[in-house]
C-alpha cells in the first residue's frame, strides 16, 4: 500500500481544495515568489491555506493538530531565512496575507485611539490607512515589512524615545490557541501573561489574529537620507557615538546609520569622486512617504547577523574596516558588482527599555541594559545560491571578529563591549536571541507556554523561528 501524498493527508484532515493551494496552482506560485527573500522561496511546503479571520485559522490549526501535519506561519514573508516563516513538502504554510484590514475603533477621546492591525498588514499599507485619519501608530519603519513578524519580535520603530518598541504599544492581541481557542489578551486579566510573553516572544504561543494598538496624531517629520563619502566615516562614526547619548533630551529624534557599498563609477570620474560630497534628501516629509522610501531591494539571497554594543566609536570604526574587507572580498566573487553590503547601526539608548517598562513591560530584557548601546546589523545580498555560500561565511565571520574585538580590555575600557541583548528581527538562525532575554523571562515565556500550549504544538509542529523548546534556564 503506497504511503499517502501530503495533499491526500490535507483533504483527508478536512480540506477543501479550493480552501489550499496547492503547487500547481497560479496562487501557490503568486504567494511563493512574493517572499522577501529569495532564501525562503526555497521550501516549498505541500499546500498554502489562506485563512481570512480567526475562526477560519482556528478551523486549520484544528485540523493539522489532529493530523499531525506540521505547519509554517507566514505574515508579509520578510525573514530571509529559510524555515523562518515556510515548510518543506511534509507540511503546510497558514498565509496571513488575506487578514490586512485597518480599523481605527471607535473613542470618545481623541487623545486614547485604538486601531486594529490584520496579522497579514504590511507596514506601508498601515500607515498610509491611517493617514487619511490623521494617525499613526509606532511600527515598522519598511513599508514592506509585516505587522505580525516586526510586533511579535520587539520592533524597531521611529517612535523608541517617547513610546518604546512597537510590542509596547499594544493595547490588545487575538490569539488562535494550539486546541483552537480564541482568546482575547490584554495587560490586565486572566491572559496578561500570555499578553506580556507575546511582546517579544515571536511565534511561540498561537496564531496571532488582530492586534490592536494605540495611535496618536499623525504629524509631519523632517526625514530623508544624507549621502557621504567614504571618507568622512571616521566623523561619521563620532557623530553617531554623540547622537546616541543625546536622544533623552529629543526623545522624537531617530536615526539609522548606514555603511554601503555602492558599484564604482568609470574610471574617468575618479578624481572627481574624490571630491567631498555630500546629497541629501531630507525635508518635511510624512511618515507614509518615508516609509516607501526605505524600502529594500527584494530577489537577492540574503545573510542577516546582528549583536549589540555599548556605544562606543571605535567599534563601530572596526566594523566599517571589517566591512571594506568583506566588500573586497565579495567584489573578487562578483565582478558585475550585483551584490549589497551593508554595515547598519542604529541608537539603542536605555531610555528605550525605561519607555518599555513605563508601558508595562515586555519579556525582550532591554530595561536591564546597564549602558546607552547601538544595535547593529550586517547583511549581505547575493544573486545565486552558490554566491550565497560564500556571503554567509564572510558574514558570520566578520560578526565574530567585530565581537571579539568588542570583548577585549584592551580595546575597549571597563570591560566587556558586547551587550547581551540579539534583536531577534535581524537574528540569524544560528542566534539566540530568546536566551538574551535573561533568564526571568525566558521562565516567564516557558510558564506561558506550558499553560497555553501544553502540547508543545508550536514547538514541534510548527518548528519554524526561534523556539522555547531549545532554550535552557540555569540551575
Amino acid at each position: 500500500m503506497s504511503e499517502e501524498t501530503p495533499t491526500e493527508r490535507l483533504i483527508k484532515a478536512g480540506f477543501e481544495p479550493k480552501d489550499i493551494a496547492l503547487p500547481s496552482d497560479v496562487a501557490f506560485v503568486e504567494r511563493q515568489s512574493s517572499y522577501f527573500s529569495c532564501n525562503a522561496r526555497t521550501l516549498r511546503p505541500a499546500g498554502i491555506i489562506q485563512p481570512k479571520s480567526a475562526q477560519e485559522v482556528s478551523s486549520a490549526i484544528r485540523s493539522l493538530v489532529a493530523a499531525n501535519i506540521p505547519f509554517a506561519v507566514r505574515s508579509s514573508g520578510h525573514t530571509s531565512w529559510p524555515g523562518s516563516n515556510n515548510i518543506g513538502p511534509e507540511g503546510v504554510t497558514i498565509d496571513l496575507g488575506r487578514m490586512e484590514w485597518v480599523e481605527v475603533l471607535p473613542s470618545e477621546r481623541e487623545e486614547q485611539k485604538e486601531v486594529s492591525l490584520g496579522p497579514g498588514c504590511r507596514w506601508g499599507n498601515v500607515y498610509s490607512s491611517l493617514a487619511e485619519r490623521g494617525l499613526a501608530v509606532a511600527g515598522g519603519r519598511e513599508a514592506y515589512v509585516g505587522v505580525a513578524g516586526l510586533i511579535l519580535g520587539g520592533g524597531m520603530t521611529f517612535y523608541g524615545g517617547r513610546y518604546g518598541l512597537a510590542c509596547d504599544n499594544l493595547c490588545e492581541v487575538e490569539i488562535v490557541l494550539a486546541d483552537g481557542q480564541i482568546v482575547h489578551a490584554r495587560q490586565e486579566g486572566e491572559h496578561a501573561d500570555l499578553f506580556r510573553a507575546l511582546k517579544g516572544g515571536s511565534n511561540n504561543f498561537g496564531i496571532v489574529t488582530n492586534f490592536k494598538m494605540r495611535a496618536f496624531p499623525l504629524h509631519p517629520v523632517w526625514s530623508g537620507f544624507l549621502f557621504h563619502t567614504k571618507e568622512t566615516i571616521p566623523e561619521a562614526i563620532a557623530a553617531l557615538e554623540s547622537f546616541t547619548n543625546e536622544v533623552p533630551n529629543d526623545v522624537d529624534s531617530n536615526l539609522i546609520f548606514f555603511i554601503t557599498y555602492l558599484v564604482p563609477e568609470a574610471h574617468a570620474y575618479k578624481k572627481w569622486l574624490q571630491l567631498p560630497t555630500i546629497s541629501s534628501s531630507c525635508k518635511m516629509t510624512t511618515i507614509p512617504q518615508q516609509v516607501a522610501e526605505l524600502e529594500q531591494p527584494p530577489d537577492y539571497y540574503n545573510t542577516w547577523f546582528t549583536s549589540t554594543f555599548k556605544n562606543d566609536a571605535r567599534i563601530v570604526a572596526k566594523a566599517a574596516e571589517l566591512h571594506q574587507a568583506v566588500v573586497d572580498k565579495l567584489t573578487m566573487l562578483v565582478p558585475d558588482g550585483d551584490f549589497i553590503t551593508q554595515c547598519v547601526f542604529q541608537p539603542l539608548p536605555r531610555i528605550f527599555g525605561q519607555m518599555s517598562t513605563q508601558s508595562g513591560g515586555n519579556v525582550i530584557g532591554i530595561d536591564r541594559q546597564p549602558h546607552n548601546g547601538l544595535l547593529w546589523l550586517a547583511i549581505v545580498r547575493v544573486r545565486t545560491p552558490e554566491l550565497d555560500k560564500h556571503a554567509y561565511s564572510l558574514v558570520r565571520e566578520w560578526v565574530r571578529a567585530v565581537r571579539e574585538f568588542a570583548a577585549s580590555a584592551a580595546n575597549i575600557e571597563g570591560g566587556d563591549g558586547n551587550l547581551p541583548w540579539i534583536y531577534l528581527n535581524y537574528a540569524d538562525k544560528t542566534q539566540d536571541p530568546l536566551s538574551s532575554y535573561g533568564w526571568e523571562n525566558v521562565k516567564r515565556m516557558k510558564e506561558a507556554a506550558a499553560k497555553y500550549d501544553p502540547r508543545e504544538v508550536f514547538q514541534t509542529l510548527c518548528p519554524g523561528g526561534f523556539k522555547l523548546s531549545t532554550v535552557g534556564l540555569p540551575n
